[in-house]
């Protein structure tokens, strides 16, 4: 009797070494952007309605693009009791604002609006008109309390853009780890969460876009870098930008100021142990400029930057900073 639990037991131990890690991958819209989602499962298990379900709730959340979500409802002002995600942005916002000094703040929208990023319809900008719409911007006027947003002035706004897509893929990075998957990609409109490795011990291969003249042009690689375990975002202005009368106006707004930030930083690639956080980083480079951004990363722990700017020259150069 003891031989055949043996055999049996020698059985199932090869059994189980002989199966492989199965490569399956998840894509579509969400956001108003792509997602791709690519894991190895050695049990082959898909998750889309699970991963549709947490796109659904983040959406319903704090998605600027739903009529019916939380946060456009805080926005209108109506009595709406807040949920976890949207906590969880609002203090993620909060902590970004407070690390950078007031360059990050989520109640941007009223100036992001009028300069005409959110739905195209710009104002006539005046400087009477920026220092109007200032009154209506700063992240220390606004709190939870009771689980509802408090603003001190009801014609505030939130806008968790610079934050949503990062966290939602680390959200997912979550669900898949409470599976017991630990070598995954997830890209959330370019916000990266990447954890473990491939199945040949690889790192995953992420490629940072090329700054490039116009918003249609051919998108191509700059570099290359491998990463394990970290959020990886890229933020820049070379893509998002209006013109008005033959000058182009960066989507980066100065909350302190009201205008479109003026630098040569193109775009900075942050690498945190987090998407969420390192989404809030990337937008904060881009705010500030290359020079106080790289004082400000020199003590983080664990974060990396890119930064591709013009020099003096007019060159594109790449800058790595760890």
């Amino acid at each position: 009797m003891k031989r055949v639990f043996f055999i049996l037991a020698i059985v199932a131990v090869f059994a189980s070494c002989s199966k492989q890690p199965q490569k399956i991958n998840y894509s579509g819209i969400t956001q108003g952007s792509y997602f791709s989602i690519t894991y190895f499962d050695e049990d082959n298990r898909n998750f889309e309605v699970e991963f549709n379900l947490i796109f659904r709730e983040v959406d319903n959340s704090v998605s600027l693009w739903n009529e019916n979500s939380i946060i456009r409802k805080v926005n209108r002002n109506e009595d709406v009791v807040v949920d976890q995600i949207f906590k969880d942005n609002f203090e993620w916002a909060k902590k970004a604002s407070e690390f950078s000094d007031g360059a990050f703040d989520a109640t941007i929208g009223p100036l992001v609006s009028a300069w005409g990023f959110h739905y195209k319809k710009e104002l006539e900008m005046t400087p009477e008109m920026v220092d109007s719409i200032c009154q209506l911007v700063g992240y220390q006027k606004v709190k939870i309390i009771d689980n509802k947003v408090v603003k001190e002035n009801p014609n505030m706004t939130l806008d968790f853009n610079a934050v949503a897509q990062g966290y939602t893929a680390d959200l997912i990075g979550k669900f898949l780890e409470s599976k017991g998957i630990y070598n995954y990609l997830v890209d959330v409109g370019g916000e990266i969460m990447a954890r473990g490795t491939k199945p040949n011990g690889k790192m995953w291969t992420i490629g940072i876009e090329k700054p490039a003249e116009k918003f249609d042009s051919e998108r191509s690689v700059q570099t290359k870098i491998e990463v394990r375990n970290k959020g990886v975002v890229t933020s820049g202005n070379y893509r998002k930008y209006i013109e008005k009368d033959g000058i182009r106006y960066s989507h980066s707004i100065d909350p302190k100021t009201g205008y479109p930030v003026e630098h040569n930083l193109l775009s900075a690639t942050v690498i945190a142990d987090n998407a969420a956080w390192a989404d809030c980083l990337a937008t904060i480079c881009m705010l500030v400029g290359k020079e106080k951004a790289s004082k400000l990363l020199e003590n983080q722990d664990g974060v990396e930057a890119y930064f591709i700017f013009v020099d003096d020259d007019g060159k594109i150069r790449v800058e790595h900073q760890y």
